[in-house]
């Protein structure tokens, strides 16, 4: 996952597109949100390309692999994003299995390879003037490789400055893996 730096403009605000790449697949699912960059915005992105995308093309699936970078709203030491994450767990009955990869490594990176670069291209030259725009710029990326995209807006509200506690933390039945723990780990569904 990774976001693209915050579009502004005095008129509609901002627009953040932040997207989902499907590698095996190769489609791609992006959220452009106007409030603000948290991890909430991040696992939401996820949860629209999972029932938007993800039950149809894996609907065995049990267990889901996210590589995601070091930092921004999805960092390895942020906590709201492992406790959305767990909520997202919880709703789909998915293992959740989180790799971060280290700092300086961005520039080998696939979703930005892969889907984003060719995003950026299709606006090229194209005033983003609403963020209607952004997503139908977004949504009609396609490449001679057979990329897709599907993109929406998501207008609800991403406060900052929400506090989950190390207590909270250690709750969630997280499992840290073997190697790099504290880069690599699963979240399991809680029982209801």
């Amino acid at each position: 996952m990774v976001r693209v730096s915050d579009l502004l403009d005095l008129e509609f605000g901002k627009g953040i597109p932040y997207g989902v790449s499907d590698q095996t697949a190769n489609t791609g699912w992006v959220s452009v949100g106007p409030d603000h960059d948290t991890a909430q915005f991040a696992v939401e992105t996820l949860r629209r390309w999972w029932y938007k995308m993800g039950v149809a093309a894996y609907a065995e699936a049990s267990e889901l692999l996210i590589t995601a970078e070091e930092g921004g709203s999805h960092a390895r030491r942020s906590r709201l994003w492992k406790f959305a994450l767990q909520r997202l767990t919880d709703e789909t009955g998915l293992t959740i299995t989180v790799c971060h990869v280290p700092p300086g490594t961005s520039k080998w990176n696939k979703i930005e390879h892969r889907m984003f670069c060719h995003i950026t291209a299709h606006w090229h030259g194209r005033p983003l003037v609403s963020h209607e725009v952004i997503v139908t710029l977004s949504a009609n990326t396609t490449t001679h490789a057979g990329l897709t995209i599907q993109a929406a807006l998501d207008q609800r509200a991403y406060p900052t400055g929400i506090t989950v506690t190390a207590q909270q933390i250690e709750r969630l039945p997280l499992f840290p893996a073997a190697l790099h723990g504290d880069w690599n780990y699963a979240l399991k569904p809680r029982c209801s």
